[in-house]
C-alpha cells in the first residue's frame, strides 16, 4: 500500500457509566487481567504492521497515559483530547498531519480505548475490506435479537436483517473524515461515531463483520464478563 494508515484512539474521556465512585480513573486506564484497558486496545491494533503508527489522544493534564502506554513502539501519546469525542478525533486528525505528515488520501482507523478484545484477523479484514473502497468503512455485528424501538413503551418492532451494531475500529480517508467532522461541528449536530458523520454527508460506509470479542466496556459489570472471558 502505498497511503500511510495511521489509528487514533480518543482517549480523552472520564467514562462516567463504569466508574465504581467519584475518584476512580477513567475506564481506559483500570486494570483488565492486571493490564490497563488503553494499552489492550493500541496492543491489538499493533498486531497489524500495516498500522503506521498509533496516535492516543489524552485530555490535557492526563497523568497516566504515559505510564499505561510505556514501551509500546509505534506509539504517539498527543494531549489534543477535546469536549466531545468528535472533537478528541478532529483534534487528532489537524495534530497528524501537522506532526506525523498525514495525508488526505492516507486512511485513520479510529478506535475506542475501551475495546481491549479487537481480535487480530478481524482488524486484518477491516483494513483488507477498506483499502478496496474509496470511503471506507466500520466493523459491526449483525442484531440478534428482536429489536425494539420506543421508550417506556414499544413504539414499534424494527426488521433485525436491516439491524447492525456499530463497532470500532472504523476505518475512513483522513480529508474525508476531517470534512464530516468539522460539516457535523458547524451544523451543531452531535455524532457519537465517525461513520455517522460520513453519512451525513451522504456516504455509506462499508459493513465489515466484527467479533462479540470487541465489545466496549460501559458499565461497571462489563469489566467482570470481559476478566472472566477466557
Amino acid at each position: 500500500m502505498t497511503e500511510k494508515l495511521i489509528a487514533i484512539v480518543p482517549a480523552a474521556g472520564i467514562g462516567k457509566r463504569a466508574s465504581r465512585h467519584d475518584g476512580d480513573v477513567p475506564k481506559q486506564y483500570r486494570q483488565l487481567r492486571g493490564v490497563p484497558v488503553l494499552r489492550l486496545a493500541v496492543q491489538a491494533l499493533l498486531a497489524d504492521p500495516r498500522v503506521t503508527q498509533v496516535r492516543v489522544a489524552v485530555a490535557a493534564g492526563d497523568v497516566w497515559a504515559a505510564e499505561a502506554l510505556a514501551g509500546l513502539p509505534r506509539v504517539a501519546c498527543r494531549a489534543c483530547g477535546g469536549a466531545e469525542r468528535a472533537d478528541t478525533v478532529a483534534n487528532a486528525l489537524a495534530d497528524a498531519a501537522a506532526h506525523a505528515g498525514l495525508g488526505e488520501r492516507d486512511w485513520v482507523l479510529v478506535h475506542d480505548a475501551a475495546r481491549p478484545g479487537l481480535p487480530a484477523p478481524v482488524l486484518a479484514g477491516l483494513i483488507d475490506a477498506c483499502l478496496a473502497d474509496e470511503v471506507g468503512g466500520l466493523l459491526a455485528l449483525p442484531a440478534a435479537d428482536t429489536v425494539k424501538q420506543g421508550r417506556e413503551r414499544v413504539a414499534r418492532t424494527l426488521p433485525r436483517e436491516e439491524i447492525w451494531l456499530a463497532q470500532t475500529p472504523q476505518m475512513f480517508r483522513a480529508g474525508l473524515l476531517g470534512q464530516a467532522l468539522a460539516q457535523a461541528r458547524a451544523q451543531g449536530r452531535l455524532v457519537t461515531d465517525e461513520a455517522s458523520a460520513m453519512e451525513m454527508m451522504g456516504h455509506a460506509p462499508l459493513l465489515v463483520r466484527g467479533s462479540p470479542r470487541n465489545a466496549k466496556l460501559t458499565w461497571r459489570e462489563d469489566f467482570e464478563w470481559m476478566e472472566n472471558w477466557g
